[in-house]
């Protein structure tokens, strides 16, 4: 039975549909990265995964039960951190703690937060307030306090798109240690063929919308753990991260190659700037054009 299942999901808001016919199974343990083009639907798609939004059809299940609402079974990673500004590292993760083992003794409790405060080595930090801290930082911050939930599913929506390139490898680094160590069934949502590469146990490509559905998923049987620069000259992985990059050329060419645009010019005439300037009028409209006929009578002299 798989642990994470979409069967026939579709989404809209309104106007034609984000999310069409998608299809999804995901095993406990797993690593899945969806990769996609911004605007294809990625963040709606893990939105319903989290029961933060419900399909308009179609079901989603974790572990056979249907996902109908928010849950702690389902930790979270947004691009944009979403910690209290007011609080510090630690009582940030703590009041997730506090809000799921509200029966945990002071002890306990300390030690919770305190392992996974270390986890993604912040331990100096753990009384800064979020202003205090890098964006890096910031963003360990959201995995310790999802990942101390002690969720089922670690949902990771694009945390490392906001990022420059060296906070970004050096948390890459850090989410693969700390999936090796845990173990967590996790789905990343990238823009980012080589992070999901570098991460993942499978890539199932996100069509461009609107209506956008999961391609062929793609298995990585690249060897952990996995070493960027060494990535770099492996055959098998330059294979993958061809064979990714062409299906999502590959959709973005169909897509484009079936959408057709009329185009409607404006109703309205340029200005003549070299008239005289006495008197501003607004534009004139071709509909508003006048014809008239003049006669002049000569006379001989």
């Amino acid at each position: 039975m798989p642990f994470l299942e979409l069967n026939h999901v579709c989404k809209g808001f309104g106007g034609p549909p984000v999310l069409s016919d998608v299809n999804l199974t995901i095993e406990r343990g797993e690593f899945v990265a969806i990769v996609g083009y911004s605007g294809s639907g990625k963040t709606t798609l893990v939105s319903m995964i989290a029961g933060l939004q419900q399909p308009d059809a179609g079901t989603v299940k974790l572990n056979d039960l249907e996902i109908t609402e928010p849950g702690p079974d389902r930790g979270v990673v947004f691009q944009n951190y979403s910690l209290l500004p007011w609080l510090t590292v630690f009582e940030n993760i703590a009041l997730a703690v506090d809000q799921v083992f509200p029966n945990f003794s002071a002890e306990k409790r300390l030690q919770h937060v305190e392992k996974y405060i270390a986890m993604v080595n912040l331990t100096k930090a753990r009384d800064k307030k979020p202003a205090q801290l890098s964006g890096g930082m910031r963003q360990r911050v959201s995995v310790a306090r999802a990942l101390a939930m002690d969720p089922q599913i670690l949902l990771l929506d694009e945390p490392l798109s906001a990022l420059d390139a060296l906070t970004r490898s050096t948390l890459q680094d850090e989410i693969e240690r700390i999936w090796e160590a845990d173990k967590k069934t996790v789905v990343l949502i990238t823009n980012d063929v080589d992070e999901a590469l570098l991460l993942a146990d499978r890539i199932v490509p996100l069509t461009p919308g609107p209506g956008a559905t999961l391609g062929e998923s793609v298995t990585v049987s690249l060897a952990r753990p996995r070493d960027r620069k060494s990535l770099n000259h492996d055959p098998e992985f330059k294979r993958l991260r061809a064979l990714v990059t062409n299906q999502l050329l590959g959709y973005g060419a169909r897509r484009r190659s079936t959408i057709t645009r009329k185009l409607t010019l404006p109703d309205i005439l340029p200005e003549d700037l070299n008239g005289p300037r006495t008197t501003r009028r607004r534009p004139l409209r071709p509909h508003e054009l006048k014809q008239e006929q003049l006669e002049v009578s000569g006379t001989s002299a």
